[in-house]
């Protein structure tokens, strides 16, 4: 993000503020400084709108148009080394 304002810089600057991210700038809105949330213009906001999509959508378009079977993908030799193999700890439950 180029520009942080708290919400109480925002609550006094709105006007400016839409200005700016009407123009294509987004502002980034800060609550104790932590990022809360972005503003942004409305035609930025359509265009990622149109272009979001879910994951399960992707996810059947990709599995319409590949066959997983002739990947020869082993899932044991790619995940091989991303989980500890040993044993988890007790909690006593």
């Amino acid at each position: 993000m180029r520009k942080q304002h708290s919400i109480a810089e925002a609550r006094s600057n709105l006007p400016k503020l839409v200005r700016e991210a009407e123009s294509g700038e987004p502002i980034e809105l800060t609550r104790r400084g932590e990022s809360v949330a972005v503003l942004i213009g409305r035609k930025q906001y359509a265009r990622l709108a149109t272009h979001a999509r879910r994951f399960s959508e992707a996810w059947n378009e990709f599995t319409e148009e590949v066959e997983l079977s002739e990947l020869a993908i082993d899932p044991d030799e790619i995940f091989n080394d991303v989980r500890d193999s040993r044993a988890g700890r007790d909690v006593g439950l």
